[in-house]
Formats: C-alpha cells, structure tokens, sequence
C-alpha cells in the first residue's frame, strides 16, 4: 500500500469483527512501532501485545465499556482481537543523556519521551493499516487500573491501548461533525500567519 493511501484510510475504529489476526501480521505491526525514532536513540518506548480475550475484556471493564455500550455504542474494546499498549519510559531518556555524549535532559523544554511514544503510537496505527486491518486509541488516562492489570513497571507509563482489528461497521463519533479547520489557520509559512 502507497503511504500516501495509508494515511488517507487511517481513521479511529471502534468496532471489529470476530475474526482473529494472524501473529505474522502483529509482529509487523510491532516492528513498526519499534522502529519510531527516539531522542538520542533513548529507545524508551515499549510495547505490550495482548491477545488473550480474558485480558481485554478486563481491560474493557477498566474502562468503562460497559457504560459506553449502553449509550449506544458497540463494545469496540473488548472486541478488539489485539491490544496493543503503547509506554514509555522517561527513566531511559535521562538514563541515556547523562552520557558523556549527551547533555542533560533536564534542561529540555519538552519531555521528549511523550513525543517519541507518539511516534510509536502513530507507526502502530499505520502498520494496522497497511495491514488491511483497522485501528482505535484509547489514553490511559480513561482506563485507571491498567499498569497494574498488566504489570506495567512503575517508571513506565502507559499512553494508552490500540486495538487492532478486521472492521466492522461503526457508529462514528460526534466529534467528526466538527470537520477539519482550515488550511488557512493551521498551516503558516515562513512565520505564524503566514501565507503560501
């Protein structure tokens, strides 16, 4: 699949059918996700890869599924065949800029470790795509409960759970009603509010 067809089709799916995903399939999904730059090579994003239907209905549990179910939606969590969940690690970015090759990370406007467990989270979300498979997001933050679930260290934070799957058809959300802003007032050249 050409890239740029990738990320047309990409969007945020939130119900699957009950067909499972061959392993193949995953560990290339993982290998892209392992393959997101990092800051100094800090490589402080991990991945953890749940299949087992027990795990992902608590970890739909975790998160409220049930209640989302009952306001219409379908139980796209727990009917996900694959989760995966995507960490990282800021002990490993100051681990590795404490090196004589390196400067500190403490001076750092931004933690960069939030930056690069995006770009994980971004090559998960394509790899599913180039696939034929569809993908969702949910942040940790709405599933309280979840590095204990999966005993996630403490110095390891998860950004939340990508599900993986063969869609099916969803109820989209009401967000989408919103559309995209402007070219016009998100895209500036050579300085903010500038035109092409």
């Amino acid at each position: 699949m050409e890239f740029s067809e990738a990320i047309r089709r990409r969007r945020m799916v939130r119900n699957y059918r009950p067909v499972a995903v061959s392993g193949e399939a995953v560990e290339r999904i993982v290998s892209a996700g392992l393959s997101a730059p990092s800051a100094g090579y800090s490589q402080g994003q991990s991945l953890v890869v749940v299949t087992d239907a027990r795990t992902r209905t608590q970890i739909a549990r975790l998160a409220g599924e049930p209640g989302y179910s009952e306001r219409g939606f379908d139980p796209w969590i727990s009917g996900a065949p694959v989760h995966i969940v995507v960490c990282v690690s800021a002990d490993a970015y100051h681990r590795r800029y404490q090196a004589p090759d390196k400067g500190a990370a403490d001076a750092w406007p931004v933690p960069y470790w939030w930056v690069d467990g995006g770009a994980a989270l971004m090559a998960v979300l394509l790899a599913a795509v180039d696939e034929g498979l569809a993908a969702g997001f949910l942040g940790a933050h709405a599933i309280p409960g979840l590095s204990r679930l999966l005993g996630i260290p403490e110095n390891t934070a998860p950004l939340g759970v990508v599900t993986i799957g063969h869609p099916s058809p969803d109820r989209r959300s009401g967000s989408l009603d919103r559309g995209r802003r402007p070219r016009s007032k998100t895209v500036h050249y050579q300085r903010w509010g500038g035109g092409a």
